[in-house]
């Protein structure tokens, strides 16, 4: 029985379509929604609360691979200056020079250099945070939430919710001790947008290189 050119050509087009899930699912880049990305931080209040400030990143790139993550990266900025405290004094407060002093730095600086894989959903994102001038080792616990294109198939996005706590007296914010908590509890609720061009060329594959 003679078989049609179109039988004949399905292999082939099941191989270039294996292809290009393969080559979907390695390595890819990613920018931040900064819409769609937030970072709350908590911090005690003499005792009394534990009140809760917000912040934006401005920009940044991430390069993510759901199936090795020791190949994932990232580097970002996050906008000091546009501090959410919920008042205005309060927020003008926060942003003085005994606190995020971010009339002279006004944005913080986090890059990657390893991630650590804990099960297929967990994992630790190991990296440097500058504040005020001052660089700090920080390790992220992270949860991948989520890869896949929006409702209306206009974008391939990468969810991830994080957390981690610093200690203010690190980046050189020693004042009010006897008022205002050292620890701060930092969290991350994060969407990154697929676009391979977001990568800078320059960018190692540790994230070690900034831009």
């Amino acid at each position: 029985m003679l078989r049609s050119r179109s039988t004949f050509r399905l292999p082939w087009l099941a191989a270039i379509l294996l292809t290009c899930t393969a080559a979907h699912a390695r390595s890819a880049g990613y920018r931040y929604d900064t819409v769609h990305s937030q970072i709350l931080f908590s911090i005690t209040h003499d005792g009394y609360s534990r009140p809760f400030g917000e912040l934006h990143i401005a920009k940044g790139w991430l390069r993510f691979d759901p199936d090795d993550w020791s190949k994932s990266a990232t580097e970002l900025d996050i906008d000091l200056a546009g501090l959410d405290m919920g008042d205005a004094d309060w927020n003008k407060a926060v942003l003085k020079p005994e606190f995020l002093d971010a009339a002279h730095a006004r944005y913080a600086h986090f890059a990657s250099t390893s991630v650590e894989r804990k099960d297929d959903r967990h994992g630790v994102l190991h990296g440097e945070l500058t504040l005020r001038g001052i660089t700090r080792p920080v390790s992220l616990a992270f949860t991948f939430n989520r890869l896949g294109k929006t409702i209306f198939g206009l974008h391939t996005v990468a969810g991830f919710s994080a957390n981690t706590t610093l200690d203010r007296s690190d980046f050189g914010m020693t004042a009010f001790r006897h008022s205002i908590g050292q620890q701060v509890a930092v969290w991350l609720e994060i969407e990154a947008i697929r676009d391979n061009h977001a990568i800078p060329p320059d960018a190692s594959p540790a994230g070690k290189d900034r831009p």
